[in-house]
């Protein structure tokens, strides 16, 4: 954090700005989630160590991604969850996105098809169904964050799965699994027998 603070303040060098930021956000995962109000309001910070710190984040996800793209396979179910929590897990709203994959489980493209607002998000399976046929899709990772913090799938993100699930079914397209995100952790539905 000191380094891309780069400068500290008047009586704080950056590495002592950077305990002093991390004491007063609480953690780092606060203090790049703050909003640009919250973050300059703190001694040492205006906009451009904002910018700069957001696009660290925005840096890491895409190197993320693209790790995921190149990878010889979707075979490791952590590097997945590793990728959809930083997409989603800092997220306000909810979210549902999915990962388009093709015969050997490497991923197309990653897509956020639908959002909601902060507890509930209406998904369609035709426009699912419409992304994997214009990707071309053999199989999709579904995935959506839960801004409640829970991780339990509610009534209807099992009866959402099950329809999408379906409908990509009868185009032989598989459905690997669908992930929840949350602030403490994610939840597989296919670690839990639920697909």
């Amino acid at each position: 954090l000191a380094i891309f603070l780069r400068t500290g303040t008047q009586g704080l060098n950056a590495v002592d700005l950077a305990r002093h930021l991390l004491g007063e956000f609480g953690s780092l995962r606060a203090l790049l989630e703050a909003d640009l109000k919250k973050f300059t309001s703190h001694l040492g910070l205006g906009s451009a160590k904002y910018c700069q710190l957001q696009a660290c984040l925005e840096l890491s996800k895409r190197y993320l991604q693209e790790s995921l793209q190149h990878s010889q396979s979707f075979t490791n179910p952590n590097d997945v969850k590793l990728y959809l929590k930083s997409l989603l897990g800092h997220q306000k709203r909810e979210q549902f996105v999915v990962l388009f994959l093709n015969n050997q489980h490497q991923l197309l493209a990653t897509e956020t098809l639908f959002q909601g607002t902060i507890n509930s998000s209406e998904v369609h399976p035709r426009v699912v169904v419409e992304k994997a046929l214009t990707y071309h899709s053999a199989a999709v990772i579904l995935a959506h964050n839960h801004p409640s913090g829970s991780l339990e799938p509610s009534p209807s993100d099992r009866h959402i799965t099950d329809k999408i699930q379906e409908a990509l079914g009868l185009l032989d397209i598989r459905t690997l699994d669908h992930i929840i995100v949350a602030q403490g952790g994610s939840y597989s539905f296919a670690e839990h027998g639920l697909l």
